[in-house]
């Protein structure tokens, strides 16, 4: 099923106590893990990535809960539960409705999953990136959860700053709490930091693949951004590509979790290998001497950051 049908039943009160979330949306896997996994007083047992184990998970569904409240497991990993292993434990809710498991697979074969094992009522449920239209109303929800009042035409401006990454946008929801009224987009203006990953991303990427950055560049000092900052996360930035570079090279292929600490987009992460591996490592060094350089000069001397800035940048351009 897909994220609509889910909804459906939250609304009509028809849920499962077993479900299975996969898809392209982390967002969304993990935003419904929580709003399925919210249970007051209940006895939870959380299982992230390595952490899992079969037996401590079984033993959690299998044991009488303390003053009578549900049992709560959740795993989330990028790698698939063995097949008898995930059976037995839905196995354990079937036998249980008391209990509740929320299996948040982050992984890419979303084929294993589309139908529950057989007979069982698990819910299986595909998370795709949601559209504007969704994420405005995804972030409208998560507004009201905080108690901030916003109005759809400051949430899409909210997401346009990060370039619609809803993640990113949701973020910024607590930042607006401040202000006890209803929220304009000269508040979001004000208080939101427009340099997101995203965009510095596209920035990079425009450096990267040696096109025009000046206006892009222009337009983020004008909005207020700090030259070092974005010098710094440039730097980072090259730093975490490097990171992918060297894993590649060792282990073939890419892995999110072993070399960002957190899983990823598959796109993300495709996005990064490729340009990670264009770059040559005695690149990698020279760009990050020529940064790194540049950081101390704006620093430690009061000469013009933003002149600075852009000649490190033209610099780095022909030194790819």
């Amino acid at each position: 099923m897909y994220k609509s049908e889910l909804d459906k039943h939250i609304q009509q009160n028809t849920l499962a106590n077993s479900f299975i979330l996969f898809g392209e949306s982390t967002f969304l896997i993990d935003r419904y893990t929580q709003i399925l996994t919210n249970i007051p007083d209940a006895s939870v047992a959380k299982f992230y990535h390595d952490e899992y184990n079969f037996a401590s998970a079984k033993a959690h569904l299998s044991q009488a809960s303390l003053f009578g409240d549900q049992n709560v497991l959740i795993i989330k990993s990028e790698k698939k539960i063995p097949k008898k292993e995930l059976e037995t434990l839905i196995e354990y809710c079937e036998k249980n409705q008391e209990n509740i498991f929320v299996y948040a697979y982050y992984g890419d074969d979303h084929k294993s999953y589309t139908k529950a094992p057989a007979k069982t009522k698990t819910m299986c449920v595909r998370f795709f990136h949601p559209n504007q239209g969704e994420s405005i109303f995804t972030l409208s929800q998560v507004a009201r959860e905080k108690n901030v009042n916003i109005d759809n035409q400051s949430i899409s401006h909210l997401l346009a700053i990060h370039n619609w990454d809803v993640a990113l946008a949701c973020n910024e929801i607590d930042k607006l709490k401040v202000y006890d009224r209803a929220i304009t987009t000269k508040d979001v203006d004000n208080l939101v930091f427009g340099l997101a990953e995203v965009n510095i991303e596209s920035f990079i990427n425009k450096i990267l693949n040696k096109k025009d950055f000046k206006t892009d560049l222009e337009s983020m000092l004008d909005h207020g951004e700090d030259e070092i900052r974005i010098l710094t996360a440039i730097t980072s930035y090259m730093t975490q590509l490097y990171m992918f570079h060297i894993y590649i090279r060792i282990n073939g292929a890419p892995n999110a979790l072993e070399i960002l600490g957190y899983p990823a987009p598959k796109f993300v992460v495709d996005a990064k290998a490729a340009m990670s591996i264009k770059i040559k490592p005695q690149t990698y060094y020279k760009l990050h001497e020529l940064l790194l350089d540049s950081e101390l000069k704006m620093k430690s001397s009061h000469v013009d950051k933003g002149a600075i800035l852009l000649s490190t940048l033209l610099r780095a351009q022909q030194l790819l």
